[in-house]
């Protein structure tokens, strides 16, 4: 079954970098076709999960994942995750650093690693100013 993406799939497949930043607009280029709503608005759109959308698939088949996701400027990183010969045959590329994960919150962070951009100087554990209380519980 043929997908209106998988030219999207074709032209990372050719690729030899193992990044690939491109612009919505580039990728609307290369599918020949707008992207859909959800895709421009919403980061999770993006995501690496197999069962979110068509496209994803694609660029998973094509060796890739998704990356630095910023719906803002439209842009986004394609990132080498495994090489596909001709044929299909596919290999492993080990990750750089492949740390070992053994906490559930350290998994979570590896799977989560480049999704979110915090802006320099931005304090996440700084207090908001939101008062919570318990109501009778």
């Amino acid at each position: 079954m043929t997908s209106k993406y998988d030219p999207l799939g074709d032209f990372l497949a050719a690729q030899k970098a193992s990044e690939v930043p491109m612009s919505f607009l580039e990728i609307e280029k290369v599918i020949g076709a707008p992207l859909p709503p959800k895709a421009v608005n919403y980061p999770a759109w993006w995501s690496n999960n197999t069962s979110n959308n068509t496209m994803t698939k694609v660029w998973l088949e094509a060796g890739y994942r998704t990356e630095r996701v910023d719906v803002r400027s439209r842009r986004l990183v394609f990132r080498r995750s495994r090489s596909v010969a001709r044929g299909g045959a596919e290999n492993a590329i080990p990750p750089v650093h492949a740390p070992r994960v053994s906490s559930v919150v350290a998994r979570m962070r590896a799977a989560l690693a480049g999704t979110v951009r915090v802006a320099p100087g931005v304090d996440l554990t700084a207090p908001t100013g939101e008062v919570w209380r318990a109501e009778n519980l």
